[in-house]
């Protein structure tokens, strides 16, 4: 019988998704919200189903059951990295295929604290900090007081604190503490902010690196322990509240000039990763970020078990046996348990590839997300742009309040580093994003702070 994958989310992934299968061969179906109905997610799909919410796990398998699918795709965000989700999937009645690693690595690698404990056995480097979760704010400011103390002896210098919720994430859950007085009123609030919102209380406490460039290396490992990586990525332009907005690959650059040896650090970054990735028997593909100061010193921030948002950069750097690189694809087929078929020796990297961002955002006003309607998305096409949107071009397009008003992705790839600075100028001087709020006021986009920010990739940034 034919393999069919029920793919669990919406917008430009799910179209990614959809391309990828067919690439494959394989059958899929698609999922839904009213609210998405505009979608070209949904105008494309041939079998779609209308769910009420794209974390509602029961309506979700109850499709994949009618369908009878063989396996799930659930994309980035909403159940992606949800291990009890991909544990159902894995181990009910009727077992389907999840594409994305084991539902034990999830587990354990979105655990930041455990994933920082076994990180640190290893002899991996991570941020100074707790290794264990905080639910007291006496023993909070105790244990401040002691990575004062380790920071100085580090060489940090005006050092101020991060007190994080323990199952927090994607920015959610964290707040900046510059001195040891704050200490017990910000630990009280986030812990109450995090039980009610994760349902988990705890907290750990770490050193805030001030400047750094944010780093990212690209994984994928097989069910039969073949481990790559697909490169680096640099993610430095964020906006504020820590979302990414500019990403870049390679995640150095040879026109910058850095107080260390850019090779050895990228090479002991991808080292550790593939080392924390064949620790926990990662078998699909993974993002491993880093944070990495001015000096050189490099740091492990998180994993990411999943597809990330921007892993066409990568792949547009990146060619097996001179052939391109789908990541998508190559996640799909080790889900379904094929060998990978070439070693680190058959990838070759050639070239640049920038992604922006294009968000309905104020960023001008604390970057609030905007909602309303698009009358009018255009650009031109080039040879050197791939553009992912689930916006129509050909009609109007109604922003839906209840998911993040994302857009677009632009990938762009450029033969060096001033080839891609310019294209990148040039996308965005064809870019014409048209529209009005609900209130009847113009919408806009994150267009210009994309412009303003193309001066400032790869530079080390404040935190």
């Amino acid at each position: 019988m034919k393999d069919k994958v029920l793919i669990a989310n919406r917008g430009e992934i799910a179209l990614r998704i959809m391309e990828a299968c067919e690439a494959l061969n394989l059958d899929y179906v698609t999922v839904y919200t009213k609210e998405d109905a505009e979608s070209l997610h949904v105008r494309l799909s041939k079998k779609k189903y209308r769910i009420s919410d794209y974390r509602d796990i029961n309506d979700i398998l109850a499709v994949a059951d009618e369908e009878k699918c063989t396996a799930i795709h659930p994309g980035y965000g909403f159940l992606s990295e949800n291990y009890r989700f991909a544990r159902r999937v894995v181990k009910r009645e009727r077992p389907l295929i999840w594409i994305g690693p084991s539902w034990e690595a999830i587990r354990d690698l979105g655990n930041k604290l455990f994933m920082k404990k076994e990180a640190y056995k290893l002899g991996i480097p991570v941020i100074p900090g707790t290794l264990e979760p905080i639910y007291n704010e006496i023993e909070a400011e105790l244990k401040a007081e002691e990575l004062l103390e380790e920071a100085s002896a580090l060489g940090f210098q005006n050092i101020s604190f991060l007190v994080k919720a323990v199952a927090g994430g994607g920015g959610m859950g964290i707040e900046e503490v510059k001195n040891l007085e704050e200490i017990r009123p910000v630990f009280r609030k986030i812990r109450a902010y995090a039980k009610r919102l994760f349902g988990e209380e705890g907290v750990i406490i770490e050193i805030k690196i001030p400047i750094f460039q944010h780093l990212e290396v690209q994984i994928l490992g097989s069910k039969e322990g073949e481990y790559v990586h697909f490169g680096t990525r640099n993610c430095t332009i964020q906006s504020p509240y820590k979302q990414k907005r500019i990403e870049l690959a390679p995640g150095f650059c040879k026109n910058f000039s850095y107080a260390f040896e850019v090779e050895e650090v990228e090479n002991q970054i991808i080292e550790q990763s593939l080392k924390l990735a064949k620790h926990f028997q990662y078998d699909s593909v993974g993002t491993f970020e880093w944070l990495i100061t001015p000096e050189g010193k490099f740091y492990l921030m998180e994993v990411n078990t999943r597809i990330q948002v921007e892993n066409e950069i990568s792949a547009k750097i990146s060619f097996i046996k001179g052939k391109p690189v789908n990541l998508i694809k190559e996640q799909i087929r080790v889900a379904f348990g094929e060998k990978l078929g070439y070693t680190q020796r058959d990838i070759h990297f050639k070239g640049m590839s920038l992604e922006f961002r294009l968000i309905a955002e104020d960023t001008k006003k604390g970057f609030t997300p905007l909602s309303g309607i698009i009358t009018h998305f255009s650009y031109k096409p080039h040879s050197w742009l791939t553009l992912r949107t689930h916006v129509p071009q050909d009609s109007p397009y109604t922003i839906p309040t209840q998911f993040d008003p994302n857009l677009a992705l632009a990938i762009i790839y450029g033969e060096n580093f001033e080839d891609l600075i310019e294209k990148s100028h040039l996308f965005l001087s064809e870019l014409k994003i048209e529209g009005h709020t609900f209130k009847n006021e113009p919408l806009v986009t994150n267009i210009d702070f994309l412009k303003e920010n193309l001066k400032k990739v790869y530079q080390f940034l404040p935190a």
